[in-house]
């Protein structure tokens, strides 16, 4: 199959810029971009679901469960993190019960429930940013 090197620029072009957005990144960042990706795929598969696209709507809860697997609950630290920690695995479980429902039965009312959840978390997260990088220094 055949790329145009226009598109081969592109896609060089993002990996470029993923990369760099993450090393040198503090924990903080890090835990911010896994929310914007989360966020993202989840746009991303409401858009799929809406167009009829079953594979990509498919492919796009799949990343977003990785980064509610992978990226929140791997990050959370249960002895430190305590109720808030124990709390926030609940609802990342939840979400992720949410999207394989959503996934099934091409549910677009549990991708948005998924959103109004997390939406706010990010936007907390990125809100305390300014505090972690003032405890840093």
């Amino acid at each position: 199959m055949y790329t145009p090197p226009s598109a081969r620029a592109q896609a060089a072009y993002r990996n470029i810029a993923a990369q760099s957005s993450i090393e040198g990144a503090t924990p903080h960042r890090l835990i911010e971009l896994v929310f914007d990706g989360l966020l993202q795929s989840l746009r991303a598969a409401r858009g799929a679901l809406e167009r009829g696209d079953l594979q990509a709507k498919g492919q796009q809860i799949g990343r977003a469960v990785r980064f509610l697997e992978e990226g929140l609950k791997g990050g959370l630290n249960d002895a430190q993190g305590g109720e808030l920690a124990a709390r926030l695995r609940a609802l990342y479980d939840y979400c992720v019960n949410r999207l394989t429902t959503a996934n099934l039965h091409n549910d677009a009312a549990a991708l948005a429930e998924v959103e109004a959840l997390i939406a706010p978390l990010a936007q907390g997260w990125r809100d305390i940013g300014p505090q972690a990088a003032a405890q840093r220094v």
